[in-house]
């Protein structure tokens, strides 16, 4: 099911172009509302999600990076052996497989990875995050809609 690494492209595409357009016109932790609960917030993490390991020294970013070089490596191989029917599975690792590598081109390139979007209710905030994270999110929602029955035709769910 390699024919769907086109997602992974577009998402590491829409990652990276939006992180270059904020760098290129915001100042770091500058911050523009865009609706209500909703701002557009410049912010670099060292860290992995919701900055964790965030001061530690310099060694997470490349325990990260190579981290999410495995990871990618492993999804790569799945998503080579998944079955023509197993669409939503192939449809979530690609996502999965495009934010991880979008995060880790920042890795590599930067030592930190630049996040943007902000959500927010009252003074609360969601830690800030990017279209990768979000690709992240979405392809492990979908991993999970499918580990229950979700887009699985009856004639494969028979047999599963």
């Amino acid at each position: 099911m390699l024919k769907w690494l086109w997602l992974s492209l577009l998402a590491i595409i829409l990652d990276q172009g939006s992180k270059l357009a904020v760098d290129s016109s915001m100042r770091l932790y500058e911050s523009i509302p865009v609706m209500p609960y909703f701002n557009l917030t410049y912010v670099h993490n060292p860290g992995a999600a919701f900055s964790f390991l965030s001061e530690a020294g310099g060694w997470q970013r490349w325990f990260f990076a190579g981290l999410a070089l495995v990871i990618s490596v492993g999804i790569t191989v799945w998503l080579s052996r998944l079955k023509k029917h197993e669409t939503l599975l192939a449809v979530a690792l690609a996502l999965v497989l495009g934010g991880a590598i979008g995060n880790l081109i920042d890795r590599l390139l930067y030592g930190y990875v630049i996040d943007f979007l902000d959500v927010y209710y009252n003074s609360w905030h969601w830690p800030a995050f990017n279209i990768a994270d979000s690709a992240i999110t979405l392809g492990v929602i979908l991993m999970l809609a499918e580990s229950f029955g979700f887009g699985q035709s009856s004639r494969h769910a028979d047999y599963a």
